[in-house]
């Protein structure tokens, strides 16, 4: 049996993601804080053309507007101006009035901008989307259940980029799948918003693993909307419901008791199955068997059992020797260990 190959995070693939989220980020609070600089620039040229118009107004001309302006914004910073002290009351105010306003203005938006900064705990919302932002071709898992908790570990397992959505920010599971470096959007995936919010127009795949069918549907309709080539995966549990939804939209629909309902019953049978997997819409698992003398196919051939037990023979092992893909006219005799079976889900091999 081949050993299990675990994938191996790329470090710096890593890093490089976190500085293009950081940028993103950092882009994000420089917005927000736009409106505070352009209510600073206002101050600053107005006051500026009023401290020109007032200076020659009171006979203490200054020699331009520029100059005027430059006047003011010295002043604001507490900085001493390159020309002597103004005698008249009105024009000595702004030199006390311009720092308090660059203060309250620029200032207090400089400080949250700091803090918000170098706290992005602060702001998980926000620098979840901006990590979200930097992921292309990825996967989008909605519901991070326990089917959604483990779909999130196995995609990890196997290198995927993945964004999840989850509204519950109470989950258990959910601390451990951020410290997986996977972020994770909290928000009803119902809402276009949310799914824009995981960067759904780059995403490859989206994933429905909540257990409200109706939700589900509603969700993966609103995604192909956005993104009419994105990959759909619903869980839903109604095993006809799935097939609908296959037949119409094109979408990739699990029926949990269907994909359940096999395995318990080779459980049942003493037969080693594995867990199912879709091709092309169809489900199948591979099946451990050990054939006894008494079996009613011992001698029969590998075609024969094919044909009439629906299965496909992968592996053939006898007198400690394993042969893939036997050819049909082998026969079943003294078949001691076992074949593996690549089956439908609704024939248990």
């Amino acid at each position: 049996m081949a050993k299990k190959r675990r994938h191996k995070p790329d470090t710096r693939a890593h890093r490089w993601q976190h500085l293009r989220a950081s940028i993103r980020d950092t882009s994000i609070l420089l917005s927000e804080f736009r409106s505070a600089i352009v209510w600073f620039s206002i101050a600053i040229l107005g006051g500026g053309i009023i401290y020109y118009f007032l200076s020659n107004l009171l006979n203490e001309p200054i020699n331009s507007l520029t100059e005027a302006i430059y006047i003011v914004l010295t002043i604001t910073f507490l900085q001493p101006p390159n020309r002597d002290f103004p005698t008249h009351i009105v024009l000595q105010l702004f030199h006390f009035l311009m720092p308090v306003i660059g203060i309250v203005m620029l200032a207090q938006g400089l400080a949250d901008f700091g803090s918000l900064l170098f706290n992005r705990r602060a702001r998980t919302k926000e620098w979840e989307m901006a990590v979200a932002s930097t992921l292309n071709k990825h996967v989008i898992l909605v519901g991070l259940g326990h089917l959604g908790y483990r779909v999130a570990l196995k995609l990890h397992e196997m290198g995927e980029q993945i964004a999840a959505i989850e509204f519950n920010a109470d989950t258990d599971t959910l601390s451990v799948v951020r410290n997986l470096g996977i972020p994770v959007i909290h928000e009803d995936a119902t809402r276009p918003s949310s799914l824009e919010a995981a960067n759904i127009k780059d995403a490859r795949t989206i994933i429905m693993a909540s257990q409200n069918d109706a939700m589900n549907l509603q969700i993966a309709l609103k995604a192909r909307s956005i993104n009419p080539k994105i990959k759909v995966v619903v869980r839903i549990f109604d095993e006809d419901f799935a097939h609908a939804l296959q037949d119409q939209f094109g979408f990739i629909a699990l029926s949990a008791t269907e994909m359940a309902a096999p395995v318990f019953a080779a459980a049942a049978s003493g037969v080693d199955v594995t867990n199912p997997i879709s091709i092309e819409g169809q489900l199948l698992s591979l099946a451990r068997l050990v054939v006894s003398e008494d079996a009613s196919f011992a001698e029969k051939t590998v075609g024969y059992v094919e044909d009439n037990f629906h299965l496909n023979v992968v592996l053939l092992r006898r007198d400690h020797q394993s042969e893939m893909h036997p050819p049909t006219a082998v026969p079943f005799t003294r078949a001691i260990p076992s074949p593996y079976s690549a089956a439908p889900m609704n024939c248990i091999a």
